[in-house]
């Protein structure tokens, strides 16, 4: 029986936001390889920018179920547990 994969942002062999390993993982390619397409497609013209800042938002990080837009979506932006204020306490 096959394994479900599910695609997610890698929380170990991340350097930026995880999402790389993650498509590498979910993909079965090596993770240089995601990489330098990332890299290749910012320096072609920055399409891969907001690209990879729109997954880092929609995938969910390993382990997590939600990812950041659903989480902000489901307790909106002001939730007190997001608000610190600067002594470090919640408001």
């Amino acid at each position: 029986m096959a394994a479900i994969r599910s695609l997610h942002r890698a929380t170990g062999d991340r350097l930026v936001a995880g999402v790389a390993a993650g498509l590498a993982e979910y993909f079965d390619v090596d993770v240089v390889l995601v990489r330098f397409a990332i890299v290749a497609l910012a320096l072609l013209g920055g399409f891969a920018v907001p690209l990879y800042v729109a997954a880092w938002l929609l995938i969910p990080e390993e382990g997590s179920e939600a990812s950041i837009v659903e989480r902000l979506l489901r307790h909106g932006l002001g939730d007190a547990d997001h608000q610190r204020r600067d002594d470090g306490t919640t408001h």
